[in-house]
């Protein structure tokens, strides 16, 4: 069930409109995708960390080791798949968080739950966790083997215009944001619901949408530039 877990009222006001969005919107409103029916998925959570950092609000981020056997590289939330040991959703995404960041989740205030979104590739079903770091840690990459990179990521960098576009792939159903910041490339579904985040949360600026470019030379392009 997705929604509120704390009164919008008792969170910062910059993080009020996406506390009170969480009880408004369904999955339709982050993708089109929709888990297949009699067909099995896999449970999973990540967690959205929402702090405030020397450029405003931030969000944190992790870039996936190069070895990994999927999503290689890409750069996601902290978060993966629910284990028998958990205690719902949101145990999940601190549990993860915590093992491939080291974020103490002492300083961190789960404040809702997102709608279960359906990641196709993996055939995870995801439930994203909205947190406030009320007490930022030290984060670092835990297991170089699963994790390459963290970052905090300023949500007014996310929403620059200069740092977004469009990408696709022949065979490629549709679009998917780009977010180019910090030395990182984010697309996917990580992009897709920072996309929609920033939107709810009156962060959005105006972008340039038909800036649309092929993902493998948009990647190749970013490589060649970070190198």
């Amino acid at each position: 069930m997705s929604g509120p877990l704390v009164e919008a009222g008792s969170v910062p006001a910059w993080l009020r409109p996406l506390v009170e969005a969480s009880g408004r919107v369904d999955s339709s409103t982050f993708t089109r995708f929709s888990p297949p029916d009699n067909e099995y998925t896999r449970s999973a959570a990540v967690l959205i960390l929402l702090g405030e950092g020397p450029s405003g609000p931030d969000v944190l981020l992790l870039r996936r080791a190069d070895t990994l056997g999927s999503h290689a590289g890409q750069v996601a939330f902290p978060g993966g798949g629910v284990e028998d040991a958990d205690d719902g959703v949101v145990s999940t995404a601190l549990r993860e968080a915590e093992e491939e960041t080291g974020v103490d989740p002492i300083g961190v205030r789960p404040v809702a739950i997102l709608p279960e979104l359906f990641v196709p590739v993996s055939r995870f079903a995801v439930t994203p966790v909205l947190a406030h770091w009320e007490k930022p840690s030290p984060v670092h990459p835990v297991d170089a083997a699963e994790t390459a990179a963290v970052a905090r990521v300023a949500l007014s960098d996310l929403a620059d215009p200069a740092n977004r576009f469009q990408v696709s792939r022949p065979g490629m159903k549709y679009r998917s944001p780009v977010f180019v910041v910090d030395g990182l490339f984010v697309w996917g579904f990580t992009a897709g619901l920072l996309s929609v985040l920033l939107s709810l949360g009156g962060w959005e600026r105006e972008w340039d949408r038909r800036d649309v470019r092929d993902l493998d030379v948009a990647l190749r392009d970013h490589e060649r530039e970070t190198r």
